[in-house]
């Protein structure tokens, strides 16, 4: 066990990085480029983990552009969350070398997705695209579940419930406006989240999507509420509109049916198939 760890927590470490890279440029819709501070500038090589960076006192640039907290930590999280997935799956039947790569590799997909959509709100395409054909290659070349049909029917059920919930939202905006005599043009639901159930069905197959949108729905309503209850602490006025990124509720249903879901299926509905 002791060597397939430390691969693990160095691989991850380094997909923190490539995380990093990716979650500073994709936003911008500009070319991928080297590791560089917010300014533009090229990180020496000693920095190009964020962590290294930190730990070396090369976190500013010469024109003092600072990196984030966010390079570190997403250095830290990536490999505890490959980790967390290598420890809990890899004793379970038919979860072979390929199969358990898939997984770290998804890990990793997802930490970028909740950090770009944290950041910017945006679930980009470039992101979901190659994601959603990755699950399905995994679904084909793999023994463990889902497969083939089940994941086809999970995307679908992602992709069209929440494309209703996306309508919704459109014309729950186009009320709000009505209501509240506004000119709001953010959606309350993006159609980037679409995508994200589209690639979270893929990956978990149609039985377990339906408990990772229960599990969405429910984290959704929790991390609303706290927004609306920190706003009053706050004294700020509570509009009927708020753009709160759901990417990461859906990710967080995603990745606990991936890695819990015999225990939440016994949990929600007494039997664990």
């Amino acid at each position: 066990m002791l060597v397939p760890t430390l691969i693990i927590i160095i691989v991850g470490v380094l997909a923190g990085g490539l995380v990093n890279i990716l979650a500073d440029d994709l936003p911008y819709e500009r070319m991928i480029k080297l590791p560089h501070y917010p300014d533009g500038s090229q990180r020496p090589v000693s920095a190009w983990l964020g962590i290294t960076a930190f730990l070396f006192s090369k976190r500013v640039s010469a024109t003092g552009s600072k990196l984030s907290w966010r390079h570190p930590l997403v250095e830290i999280a990536t490999p505890l969350a490959m980790l967390l997935t290598y420890f809990i799956k890899v004793n379970e039947p038919k979860v072979d070398t390929l199969q358990m790569v898939y997984w770290l590799i998804f890990m990793a997909i997802f930490v970028l997705i909740t950090v770009i959509d944290v950041e910017h709100k945006l679930i980009l395409f470039i992101i979901i695209i190659p994601a959603s054909i990755l699950a399905i290659v995994d679904a084909i070349t793999t023994s463990a579940p889902p497969n083939l049909e089940r994941s086809l029917t999970g995307g679908a059920l992602g992709f069209g419930t929440f494309f209703v919930l996306y309508l919704g939202g459109i014309v729950y905006v186009y009320i709000a406006n009505q209501v509240q005599g506004r000119n709001i043009s953010e959606v309350a639901f993006g159609y980037g989240d679409v995508m994200m159930a589209l690639l979270s069905g893929l990956v978990l197959g149609l039985g377990d999507m339906l408990f990772a949108m229960l599990i969405t729905v429910i984290l959704g309503a929790i991390g609303a509420l706290l927004y609306l209850v920190g706003q009053r602490i706050a004294g700020r006025d509570s509009s009927m509109i708020a753009a709160l990124p759901y990417g990461p509720y859906i990710v967080a249903g995603t990745a606990l049916m991936m890695l819990f879901g015999p225990q939440i299926r016994i949990l929600l509905v007494g039997y664990a198939n």
